[in-house]
């Protein structure tokens, strides 16, 4: 497995007024970028890197030094630091410089493209005589691609760490999670944030033979905030997205499906620390799976949040797992080893002996969920819990980002993960996915190390 840890640039003087950067480099890192970019520099430096590339831009290069300062002053070995052009930010040559205030009212068709289908965002540009079409988007997507393409074979079963831009790191998650580029928007990259990509594939694969797994994405906890920031003018929906804390079947790596095992001590304890992370954040409404293990979970989660009902849902339910349910992934692997094969490499055409397919669940779990986030926007309820598992959250996190049901591995969810997905707009908006399996509270450590198990 190749591990590849992205992180985003600090705030720039550019960022603090909302002016429009792309490939200027004249914006630098302010006084809270530096602190951040050492806060990063803090959580990382316990990882052993075998290789660090930075965008050559200076206010990534600025990100990039402070980190590796930190990281080299506690490891010896530290590689140096590479600069990479395959990662610089978005180009935007007729916005570069301007207010994004100036840039909506100058442009505004264009800029409602950018907002809702940045694939599709067209500019004309002057060569010599010539007019030329350039789709920035498009650009980028293909400009990341280039870097994986690059990069991943140089690199088998190594960690390295990646030190860019907003949109280059959306579209390098992007391209290597197969989402499209149309979807851009709708994942977030905060200041200084952390991601984590796991690659598994040979010496030989290209880019495209890889598998992926986000092991976490957006995270901010390091800086000191409990969940990644509203975007400006927000006056939606914040969804919490949990999976429930573990159980002795998670430990002994059984499948459990639709058997309705309880917590163990573990997972009491995990769900305790969800609650205290969560125990300032206001919560209008939960939503449970009906299944003991979420139910336990979410009524634990509501310790700091008395008054606050919890609405259990058979839709939410894991995915039935059949003859399955009760035995080990090791007596699964020697009584069915190519029906579980078949499972991790084409889920969405498996169905388990006696179980569900992943379209039934998928087709309940969505119709659920859809219906609780129309009542909840139409209500204008601010922040809404669920308490899912593992199967039902992957699904959620596929459809809320335009993903089929082939990827549906391409998320990790851990016991007592956190994800949040935010509806800025109310009912005019699309989701915007703000962070993903985030588990720093259990561990303290922006890894995850939480993983044990099957579903």
């Amino acid at each position: 497995m190749t591990r590849v840890i992205i992180v985003r640039h600090g705030q720039s003087t550019y960022n603090i007024v909302r002016r429009i950067q792309g490939l200027l480099d004249e914006s630098e890192l302010t006084e809270k970028g530096r602190n951040d970019a050492l806060k990063v520099g803090k959580a990382l430096n316990h990882i052993s890197f075998d290789a660090i590339y930075c965008s050559p831009l200076k206010r990534a290069k600025q990100t990039a030094k402070i980190i590796y300062d930190e990281i080299k002053a506690n490891l010896d070995n530290t590689p140096a630091l590479q600069e990479s052009p395959k990662i610089k930010e978005i180009h935007l040559p007729l916005w570069e410089g301007m207010l994004a205030t100036e840039v909506q009212e100058q442009f505004p068709e264009d800029h409602k493209i950018w907002k809702e289908n940045p694939d599709k965002l067209r500019m004309l540009l002057q060569d010599g005589d010539k007019t030329v079409e350039y789709f920035p988007i498009l650009a980028l997507y293909e400009q990341a691609q280039q870097f994986w393409q690059e990069i991943l074979p140089k690199h088998p079963n190594q960690t390295i760490l990646v030190v860019a831009h907003s949109c280059i790191n959306r579209c390098l998650i992007q391209t290597a999670s197969h989402i499209s580029p149309g979807y851009m928007q709708h994942i977030q990259q905060s200041n200084c944030c952390i991601n984590i990509l796991n690659f598994a594939g040979s010496n030989n694969s290209s880019f495209n033979e890889y598998k992926v797994q986000i092991e976490s994405f957006n995270q901010t906890q390091h800086m000191g905030e409990t969940l990644p920031s509203l975007r400006p003018n927000h006056r939606g929906l914040r969804l919490l997205l949990v999976r429930h804390g573990e159980t002795e079947w998670n430990q002994q790596s059984k499948y459990q499906g639709q058997v309705n095992i309880s917590l163990n001590e573990n997972g009491k304890l995990q769900s305790s620390k969800v609650a205290d992370f969560l125990k300032d954040i206001s919560i209008d409404k939960v939503y449970s799976s009906s299944l003991l293990r979420a139910q336990e979970t979410a009524e634990i989660i509501l310790n700091h949040h008395q008054g606050v009902d919890i609405e259990l849902n058979d839709g939410f339910k894991e995915i039935i797992h059949g003859v399955w349910e009760g035995k080990s992934k090791t007596e699964i692997e020697q009584e069915f080893p190519e029906e579980l094969q078949r499972w991790y490499e084409t889920p969405e055409n498996y169905q388990m002996p006696l179980g569900e397919s992943l379209q039934q669940v998928w087709q309940r779990t969505v119709e659920v969920y859809e219906s609780i986030i129309k009542s909840a926007l139409e209500n204008q309820l601010k922040t809404v819990l669920i308490v899912a598992h593992g199967g039902t959250n992957q699904i959620l996190l596929c459809h809320i980002l335009g993903l089929s049901a082939e990827n549906f591995w391409n998320f990790r969810q851990s016991n007592c993960c956190l994800n949040v997905i935010d509806y800025p707009k109310g009912l005019d908006s699309f989701p915007i996915v703000q962070a993903i399996n985030i588990t720093s509270y259990l561990t303290g450590n922006v890894l995850d190390e939480t993983v044990t198990g099957a579903m």
